[in-house]
C-alpha cells in the first residue's frame, strides 16, 4: 500500500495530478477539494488509496487524511464505488458530508450528481454510527489532538462504547485539557458515561 506521495505536482487537472518523486511519476485521481487546495502549489504531500482492480491500478490522492478516510468509508457503501466516492468528495468537503450523514440529511445527499434516494438513505445507515470521528470540532483540533482524539475513540470502542456518544465524550474533555495523557483521557470519558 502506497500511504502517501511527497513530491513536485508536474501537472495538475482538476481530475488528476501527476507526482514525481524521486525520478518516477505517480498519476493520482484527486477530487476537487483537492485539486482546490493544491492548484497553485509546485509541489508537497498526497495521501494515497491505491485500489487494485481486475483490469486496473488506480491510485487516488487526498490533500488531507480526513478526506482519505471518508472516501475509504464510502467505499465500504453498498453501491458506491471509487468514481462515485471520488464525485461526492468533489461535491462535499468531508467535514460536510460527515454531518450531512450523522443528521440524517438524505436530501443534501440526494444533490449530489448520481446520488438517488436509496443511495442516500444507504450512505445515511451504513455510515452514521461509523462518523463520530468526523465531527466538526475534531476537525478543528491541532494534529496531536487528532491523533489523541483517535486513539481514545479506538480504545472507547473496543470497550463497547458506542463511537458517537465516546467521540462526544472525548471532545468535552479535551475542550477542557487538551494535553491529557491518553490512559487518563478514557478514564476520564469512562466516568462520564
Amino acid at each position: 500500500m502506497i500511504a502517501y506521495l511527497r513530491g513536485q505536482f508536474v501537472q495538475i487537472s482538476p481530475a488528476s495530478v501527476q507526482v514525481e518523486v524521486n525520478g518516477v511519476g505517480y498519476d493520482v485521481q484527486i477530487s476537487l477539494h483537492t485539486y482546490s487546495r493544491i492548484q497553485h502549489l509546485e509541489n508537497g504531500i498526497l495521501y494515497t488509496c491505491l485500489l487494485i482492480r481486475e483490469d486496473a491500478h488506480t491510485l487516488y490522492g487526498f490533500f488531507d487524511q480526513s478526506e482519505k478516510e471518508m472516501f475509504q468509508l464510502l467505499l465500504g457503501v453498498s453501491g458506491i464505488g471509487s468514481s462515485t466516492a471520488r464525485v461526492i468528495l468533489s461535491y462535499m468537503k468531508p467535514d460536510e458530508l460527515a454531518k450531512a450523514i450523522l443528521s440524517s440529511d438524505s436530501r443534501a445527499l440526494e444533490g449530489i450528481k448520481g446520488i438517488g434516494k436509496k443511495t442516500a438513505e444507504r450512505m445515511v445507515l451504513e455510515l452514521k454510527d461509523k462518523l463520530g470521528k468526523f465531527s466538526t470540532e475534531s476537525n478543528n483540533l491541532p494534529m496531536k489532538n487528532n491523533t489523541l482524539h483517535q486513539d481514545a475513540l479506538n480504545a472507547l470502542t473496543a470497550l463497547g462504547i458506542n463511537r458517537q456518544a465516546a467521540g462526544q465524550a472525548i471532545e468535552k474533555v479535551l475542550a477542557t485539557n487538551s494535553n491529557i495523557p491518553v490512559e487518563d483521557l478514557v478514564k476520564s470519558v469512562l466516568r462520564t458515561l
